[in-house]
């Protein structure tokens, strides 16, 4: 008889603790080698972490919210316990009994459904049990289209029930409910994104540029771009920014670079890593398209689409979400008129869009309705001078407003 003892591995990226977000195992839990105990969230992503022997949980470490260092106790597991000293455990997959120490353990959780941590938020705020949830990924892993095709398929109350009316509180003579508050602990990836902007805004004095960019000829161009598409989806405008941006970077390399504090240099990126900001689930992410300025129009559209779905299925891995050398932020129709974005540290530049509105404006002494846009840019001005961001989103705004320029 031993006690197994796992510590928290190195997670990859320099990555020296992580916060616990979630424990799927409790002690007394028989486990298989491989089967996920929690759900842990480091800087650059979420990780679910696999048992790494069979046996039976003896106890964890923390709670949702804490941190854990690398090295330090994250579990810790009895293993090859001698019979005499166990009790079997009936396994509900037919396999053989698992031996603990001395007490009656929980059975083991090889039925647990497999799945990302997004979509176990998603049940948790859609009341589903995701043991009912038909998965068709790897191993009957639930997929975020699994999910969607269960909650389309739930019966929504009869229409019967539905007329029945509700008397009110003051009705039936009961005071009215108090107002009530609803405590929500800052963990997972909210307390990561916190912990960055608050990093940001205190080291980074930002300076915001705002520039009206006229997209009449672009909008034109994207749609029929997306008319003669076969894939299906809608072309957005994000994707032409984003070419924008990566030809100004070329012109403006003091604008695609990053800050190392510690060593006080600034680093130029001779290629364009670009950072697309993406909301999910769980929050704000960053997700990189590395070496951006290699690819194609068509090839830079669909890297942007594949990074911003992995982000939000919570499927890529942490080096996917690190790296971006200048970021794009969009809100896309709920993009408002002017925006204040916060920059990715370390980066020193965010570029962010705004909502496309037509609007009256002057043209050639005569007032037309034109689709405009706005571009509300944040720099780091302890390295970017107000006339070097204002020139580089000069630069965007002239290859935006003459689309062609971007495929010269």
């Amino acid at each position: 008889m031993r006690d197994y003892v796992f510590r928290l591995p190195d997670l990859g990226e320099g990555t020296v603790e992580a916060e616990v977000v979630e424990w799927l195992v409790q002690p007394g839990d028989a486990v298989r080698e491989g089967d996920a105990i929690a759900n842990l969230m480091t800087d650059k992503a979420n990780v679910e972490v696999p048992a790494p022997v069979d046996g039976v949980v003896l106890r964890t470490a923390g709670q949702p919210g804490d941190l854990i260092p690398v090295g330090a106790e994250l579990a810790v597991f009895a293993t090859e316990v001698p019979l005499a000293a166990t009790h079997e455990v009936p396994s509900p997959t037919n396999q053989a009994p698992v031996p603990i120490r001395g007490r009656q353990a929980t059975p083991a959780r090889r039925s647990r459904v497999l799945t990302s941590p997004a979509i176990r938020r998603r049940a948790a705020e859609a009341g589903v049990n995701l043991a009912e949830v038909a998965g068709s990924g790897p191993q009957g892993r639930i997929l975020h289209s699994d999910f969607d095709s269960h909650l389309a398929g739930r019966q929504a109350p009869s229409s019967s029930s539905a007329q029945q009316p509700v008397p009110m509180a003051a009705e039936i003579g009961l005071p009215a409910e108090p107002a009530e508050t609803e405590e929500i602990k800052v963990i997972g990836v909210r307390r990561a994104i916190a912990k960055r902007m608050v990093q940001s805004k205190r080291e980074i004095p930002h300076f915001t540029y705002v520039e009206e960019v006229d997209v009449t000829e672009l909008d034109a161009l994207r749609r029929h771009w997306g008319e003669a598409s076969t894939s299906g989806r809608p072309l957005s405008l994000l994707p032409f920014v984003c070419a924008a941006v990566i030809q100004a970077a070329a012109e403006f390399p003091q604008c695609n670079a990053t800050f190392d504090a510690e060593s006080g240099v600034i680093r130029r990126h001779r290629g364009v890593h670009l950072g697309v900001a993406t909301q999910t689930a769980q929050g704000l992410k960053v997700p990189v398209v590395r070496n951006a300025h290699q690819l194609a129009f068509r090839e830079l559209t669909a890297a942007i689409a594949e990074a911003a779905q992995g982000a939000r299925d919570g499927r890529l891995p942490p080096q996917r979400l690190a790296g971006s050398s200048v970021t794009v932020s969009s809100l896309g129709k709920l993009g408002g008129v002017v925006s204040t974005p916060i920059i990715n540290h370390p980066e020193v530049a965010v570029i962010g869009v705004n909502k496309a509105m037509q609007r009256p404006v002057v043209v050639d002494g005569q007032v037309v309705v034109r689709l405009l846009m706005n571009l509300s840019s944040s720099f780091d001005h302890r390295f970017i001078d107000g006339q070097d961001a204002a020139a580089m989103i000069q630069a965007v705004k002239a290859s935006l407003e003459h689309p062609a320029t971007l495929f010269a």
